[in-house]
Order: structure tokens, then sequence, then C-alpha cells
């Protein structure tokens, strides 16, 4: 650690900010900004780093260190933030210098104040009609809760704010940008949409914030992702933010940023510590929805619960299972064949309602802040294993705990362990509970299970042959072995006519 009088030298400003970054560097507690993909040395080569303050190297308890006005600190007091988490301590400086950030961290560790607070206080106040920050985000739920983000944070000040998204009318989107605004959040299709149509004037944008970037560097965002850049000014401040971070998202970052300030909170621990996960064995689907009741039952312990599966199908029938015990009243299922407004709708109900049980597929995993979630259910385990930290980030927010409890049958084992070597930790094991019904395993289901860990074993060894592989009559007696080909092709093969 640094030492006492190092401390007070600098309180006293009798050394500067940069001796502090020679410091820290020379003595390994952070690491060295990348600079287009490589290693920066060299501290004339970053000029502006001298501006970022002493917030940025050293924890602080409180948002009033930061160079907040008081307009943001009445707003944040008013949301019940105390103290800046891990991301917020090391993005807001960085951010207020203007410098272009890369952060990573932990889902719910409050990424999204990481960006908006400096962003409001350099935005100021409401100055002309075009956008000058644009943020975009790859789905229509994450870009609604980043507007109401904005209308939290920015309460006090007289900014403006609009939202657009795909799978909802134009017409009340294109009054909001037309009637002024400083921030606009974007999803990209609808972007690139309303610019096309010329209600978007990018020429006055001097930010741009990238959310859940990993998400828009996927194979259905990157062609949007490419064109939208092409829309913007080169010169401004750039900014990505995610819980993960992809080979490709890193090179992106490389063209993208500037001498960036590279953030990465705690990187080899991709879960968030204030969340408690396990996982019970379970044989076959009926134990499962028997488990789910089970554990359900405990409206104490469980008073506000999300429970995923992997398909669209499974949420309607297992939502429609649960609202016929519990009232469909308390008990909400989105998914994507669900209408865009049914699923803004259910949110915002499960979020500021008194309903306990949402069900849903891995539509509602990013982005999404609901308070005081209780317990994530993995009714069925992820096989995109990214997708699994996302899941379990809906609880355990905000300095909050929470539990993440995970259903695993014999042909989830294998993404279990994957799984577990993404995050860098073993989950543990829950008995069932005593007393619970387990129905016996029927045949179809048995013999989908083991087709399905057939297709693992090949996937890890191709020369794998399960018990599922075809199978060929071997000739006896100096015969030709009997082919199934139909038709001339057996019979020319058989070596006759066809009869």
């Amino acid at each position: 650690m640094l030492n006492q009088s190092f401390y007070s030298e600098l309180e006293n400003e009798r050394i500067s900010i940069v001796d502090v970054f020679k410091t820290v560097l020379s003595r390994g507690f952070i690491k060295k900004p990348s600079l287009r993909g490589q290693a920066l040395y060299d501290l004339s080569e970053l000029p502006n780093f001298a501006h970022l303050p002493f917030a940025y190297f050293c924890p602080v308890e409180s948002f009033k260190h930061f160079k907040l006005n008081r307009q943001l600190l009445d707003a944040v007091a008013d949301m019940g933030y105390s103290a800046p988490t891990a991301i917020q301590q090391k993005a807001i400086p960085a951010i207020l210098g203007g410098q272009d950030v890369l952060g990573i961290a932990q889902t719910g560790t409050g990424k999204t104040a990481a960006y908006l607070l400096p962003l409001l206080r350099v935005l100021n106040y409401a100055q002309g009609k075009d956008a000058r920050a644009l943020i975009i985000v790859p789905t229509r739920e994450l870009s609604i809760q980043v507007g109401k983000s904005i209308a939290d944070l920015g309460k006090y000040t007289d900014l403006r704010h609009a939202v657009v998204f795909g799978g909802h009318g134009t017409k009340e989107q294109i009054a909001a940008i037309e009637s002024g605004i400083d921030i606009l959040v974007a999803s990209p299709g609808r972007y690139l949409d309303l610019y096309l149509q010329g209600h978007i004037n990018a020429r006055k944008l001097k930010h741009l914030v990238l959310d859940e970037a990993e998400r828009l560097m996927d194979k259905s965002f990157i062609g949007q992702f490419h064109r939208i850049l092409e829309t913007m000014p080169q010169k401004k401040q750039n900014m990505m933010f995610s819980a993960t971070m992809s080979e490709l998202v890193m090179k992106i970052s490389g063209d993208l940023l500037d001498f960036p300030v590279v953030i990465n909170i705690k990187p080899d621990m991709k879960t968030a510590d204030t969340v408690s996960q396990a996982f019970f064995a379970v044989p076959n689907l009926r134990t499962k929805l028997n488990l789910l009741v089970t554990l359900l039952n405990d409206e104490t312990a469980f008073y506000k619960v999300i429970v995923f599966c992997k398909t669209k199908t499974i949420a309607s029938n297992t939502g429609k299972y649960l609202q016929r015990l519990y009232g469909e009243e308390n008990v909400l299922v989105i998914h994507g064949n669900k209408t865009q407004q049914t699923r803004i709708n259910s949110m915002l109900r499960f979020r500021n309602e008194n309903v306990r049980i949402l069900i849903t597929t891995d539509l509602a995993a990013r982005g999404l802040d609901v308070p005081d979630v209780s317990h994530v259910i993995n009714f069925d385990i992820p096989i995109i294993y990214e997708d699994y930290v996302h899941r379990i980030g809906r609880t355990g927010r905000a300095f909050l705990t929470g539990h993440s409890l995970t259903f695993v049958n014999m042909a989830d084992e294998y993404h279990l362990k994957k799984i577990e070597k993404l995050i860098g930790q073993k989950i543990p094991e829950l008995p069932i509970p005593e007393g619970l019904e387990i129905p016996e395993t029927g045949y179809e289901e048995q013999q989908e299970l083991l087709r399905e860990i057939d297709r693992q074993k090949r996937k890890e060894n191709p020369d794998f042959r399960g018990a599922f592989h075809e199978k060929k009559v071997p000739a006896t007696g100096g015969e030709r072995s009997k082919s199934k080909m139909p038709g001339k092709i057996a019979a020319k093969k058989a070596g006759g006519k066809r009869k």
C-alpha cells in the first residue's frame, strides 16, 4: 500500500497527479492502459491523464468526492445510494476527465450510473435541439431501463432525453426527438431507421456510450454497429461498458477507443459476491415442477422470484401451471412471442407492484434492474454460458444479497461444468427437500436425455460413437449386408435388377 506520507503530500498538493500515476503504475496497483491494443508506457502519450482526480486512484466513500453538482447529488441521495461502487469509483472521474473508457464489471454493480452521472454533469444543462450524447443498447427493455435511470438521476436538471426502440410506433419517438433533446437512448435498428429518415441529426454528438457492449458485437448487431459509427463525428468521447468482454469486443475497442482508461473490476470473479449459488440434481421435468412449487410455497423467503426457462414453450407452460396455483395476478410471463407493449407492462408491474413471480426466457437476462429480487431460479440451465452470469445478476444488486438456484438433470451436468469453469468456482449441490415427489422419468424424455449426452460426447470427441448412432448390418456366410437404399440404387449396389 502507499504510505501515509504519500497521501498527506497529495492532499497538501505538494505532488502532482502525474506523480501519483507514476507511483501507482510502478508499484503495480493498476494495469497499464492499452493504446490500440498495445501497452502504454510513456506518460507523455497520455496528457489528459493528468486531469484525472485523486478519486480515480483511491477508494472514496461518498459521491461528494466527485465533481458532481448539487442537483445530481440530491438525486443520488433520493435513490438511496450512499457509497459509490467499485466501477463508479473508477469510471466517474475518468469520464469527467474526458477520457475514453472501457469498463468491465459484474452485473448489478452500477455500470449504468457509472456513465450516466458524469455524462449528466458534463452536459450540465439543456442546450440546442440536437442530441449531444448517444447511448446505444442492444434491447428494447434495456433502453427503457436506461431512460428511467436518466429521468431519476437528472430530475433536478433541465436536461432532456428521448428513448427510441423497435417494436413500437415511431410517431411519439419522432416527436420527442424533434422537441429538442440532449441525450438519445436507442436500440441499433431504430436509430438507423430514424437517422435515414432524417429525424436524427448526429453532427452535434460529443459522447457515445455502448452499453452491454458484447451483445452489440454479436452477429445480429455488428453490421448495424459499423453503420452507426459512420453516421457520427469522428472526434468524440467513446465509452464501452459490459459485464463480460469477448475477443471481438477487445478488438473493436482498440479501433474505437483512443488512449482508453481500462477499468476491469475483479476480472477473475465473474459473478457478484452478493449472490449465493447452488444447484439441485433433478431427474426429469415433472420433478422440476414439483421442486419449483415446493420452493415457491415458502413465500417469506421467496418473496420476489425470476424463473428462467430455455424456450418460449417451456416458459408459457410453466407460467400457466403456476398461474393456476398462485393466481394470474401473482405470476407474469414474458418471452419473444409476447407483444412489445405486453412485455413492457409486465416488467413495470414486476418492478413496481406486488407481483411475486416472473417467468421469462433470456430475453430479460441482461441490463434490467428490478430492485430486491430474492431469488433467481434457473428452471433450465443456459447453454450460452455467459447468460448464466447475466441471469443471476438480476439478484443481489446494489449491495443487497440474493440467491441463485439451478435445476440440473443428467444432460445438464456437461453445461454445469462449463459454467463452473467460466466463473472460476464450484457451485455446491443442495439436497432435494424431504418428501418431494419424484415421478419416474418417461421413456421419451429418458431417450432425449441420453441422445443429448451422446451429442455432448461427440462434440468433445468427434470419434465417439454412442448408443444412438446408426449401426450397419454385418454380412454373414459370404452374403452382402442388406442394403436399406431403395429402388434402382439399391439394386445396382446389390449387382442385380430391381424386381
